[in-house]
C-alpha cells in the first residue's frame, strides 16, 4: 500500500472513532496539544481556543506557527479566538461548554480558578463534562504553583540519573518525553472518563503532570527501587538487566543487538562465528554475563568491527537474534517498513501546500485516523464557530471591535 494511505478513511473525517464528541482545547506549548492532538487525530470536533491577534503574546515554546513543530502539534482542529480574561469570552466559553464534552488545559492550577473556568465552574453549566489538566507537579501540594518544563520533570523524575554514559553526569532524553508522555496519558484518561460517563452521566475532573507521567515511564527501573531496593546507575547503550544487549561498532557504522536468556545468546555467538565464546566459564549463565560484560561486549564487537552493518543484521535475524541498524532521521523515514507502516502521512492543499505529517501510531480496521486538515490560522474560524452558537453577525462584530474574539 502506498506510503501515507489509510484504508477505509471517511473522507473529510480525521476518523469517525470519537467523532461524536466535541473538545474545547485551552492549551499551549506541548503536553496539552499532544493530548488534544490524540483526540483531533481519531475524529473529535476539537476547538482551538487562542487569545485574539491584538493579545496574543504566541506560543513560547512552539516556535512559528508556520514551523514543523506548531503544525505537527495543531492538525485536524479547528480554531478560533477568545479573550479569557474578558467576561464577556469566559461568557462564550461557558455558553460553548453547554454543548461540548470536554475541556483540556494546561494552566498553572491557580489561573483556571482566577478566571472562572476551573472544572468546578463548568462542571456547574455542564455536569456532563470531562475536564482534563494538566501540570507540572500537579493540582495541588507544596509544588503546585511552580512552573513547569520537561526537562526539569525528567531530572525530578529519575530519568536523567538514569540516561548516559557511567561517569558522564545527567542527560536528558532528545525528545520531551515528559510533554508527551502527560499528554498522551490525559487523552487515555478522558477516554475512560468518557466511557464511565456512559454509566453514571456524569462527567469528571481528569488531571495528570509531567512529573506524574515521568515517574510512570521509568517502569521497571522504579520497581527495582520500590521493590528490591536498587538505585539504577547510567548503563550507557547497555541494557541494564538483559546481557548482552547494547550497541556495536561496525565496519561501517554501529547497530543494536539485543541477545537477552541463553538461548538467545547462543544463537547471537552462533551467528557471529564466535561459539568460542559459549565454552567460555564467564558467559555461560546470565549472572556470569551480566559480571563480565564490559570483557563479552569488547569480544563481540572485535567480531562486528570485520563486517558491516547490514551483514550482521541480516546474518543476525535470520539466526532469530533482535538486532538493527541505528538510523539518522532521513534512515528512519527511508526504511521500507517504515514506508510500508505509512506512519508519515502527507497532506497537500490549503496555503502550505504538501506537508508531511507523524500519524498515529495505531490502526484501526474499520475507523482509522488520517490527516485531514493542517493547523488553522489564528481566529480561522471565530466567525464560523460563533455562527453555530448562534450568534448573528452584528453581535460578531461588536464581540470583536471589543477585543472579546
Amino acid at each position: 500500500m502506498p506510503e501515507g494511505t489509510v484504508p477505509g478513511a471517511t473522507p473529510g473525517l480525521a476518523s469517525t472513532a470519537l467523532s461524536r464528541f466535541t473538545v474545547l482545547d485551552l492549551t499551549r506549548v506541548r503536553s496539552g496539544p499532544t493530548c488534544v492532538r490524540q483526540l483531533a487525530d481519531w475524529g473529535a470536533k476539537v476547538i482551538k481556543i487562542e487569545m485574539p491577534p491584538a493579545l496574543d503574546e504566541g506560543d513560547p515554546m512552539g516556535g512559528p506557527r508556520s514551523g514543523s513543530d506548531f503544525q505537527n502539534l495543531h492538525r485536524n482542529k479547528r480554531g478560533m479566538t477568545l479573550n479569557l480574561k474578558s467576561p464577556d469570552g469566559v461568557a462564550l466559553l461557558k455558553k460553548m461548554a453547554e454543548k461540548a464534552d470536554v475541556v483540556v488545559e494546561n494552566f498553572r492550577p491557580d489561573v483556571k480558578a482566577r478566571l472562572g473556568i476551573d472544572y468546578e465552574s463548568m462542571a456547574k453549566v455542564n455536569p456532563r463534562i470531562v475536564y482534563a489538566s494538566i501540570s507540572g507537579f500537579g493540582q495541588d501540594g507544596p509544588y503546585a504553583q511552580r512552573p513547569g518544563f520537561d526537562q526539569i520533570a525528567q531530572g525530578m523524575g529519575g530519568l536523567m540519573s538514569i540516561t548516559g554514559l557511567p561517569g558522564q553526569g545527567p542527560v536528558r532524553v532528545g525528545i520531551p518525553i515528559a510533554d508527551l508522555c502527560a499528554g498522551i496519558f490525559a487523552a487515555q484518561g478522558i477516554l475512560v472518563a468518557l466511557l464511565e460517563r456512559e454509566v453514571s452521566g456524569k462527567g469528571q475532573w481528569v488531571q495528570t503532570s509531567l512529573l506524574q507521567a515521568q515517574i510512570f515511564m521509568l517502569d521497571f527501573q522504579a520497581s527495582r527501587w520500590l521493590m528490591e531496593g536498587q538505585v539504577p546507575k547510567q548503563a550507557g547503550n547497555n541494557h541494564p538487566t538483559s546481557i548482552p544487549t547494547g550497541v556495536f561498532q561496525t565496519s561501517d557504522g554501529y547497530m543494536n543487538i539485543a541477545a537477552s536468556g541463553n538461548k538467545i545468546w547462543e544463537r547471537c555467538a552462533r551467528a557471529l562465528g564466535r561459539t568460542d565464546l559459549l565454552e567460555d566459564e564467564r558467559y555461560k549463565t546470565a549472572a556470569g554475563r551480566s559480571q563480565h560484560r564490559d570483557e563479552l561486549n569488547a569480544e563481540l564487537e572485535k567480531t562486528t568491527r570485520t563486517n558491516t552493518t547490514a551483514h550482521w543484521v541480516n546474518a543476525l535475524n535470520e539466526a532469530g537474534v533482535p538486532c538493527g541498524p541505528i538510523y539518522k532521521m532521513d534512515e528512519v523515514f527511508a526504511d521500507p517498513q517504515v514506508k510500508h507502516l505509512g506512519i508519515a502521512q502527507t497532506l497537500t492543499g490549503g496555503n502550505r501546500g504538501e506537508v508531511a505529517y507523524v500519524g498515529q501510531p495505531v490502526k484501526l480496521s474499520r475507523t482509522p485516523s488520517k490527516i485531514v486538515s493542517h493547523p488553522p490560522e489564528l481566529g480561522q474560524h471565530t466567525d464560523q464557530i460563533l455562527t453555530e452558537l448562534g450568534l448573528d453577525k452584528a453581535t460578531i462584530d461588536d464581540l470583536r471591535a471589543r477585543q472579546v474574539i
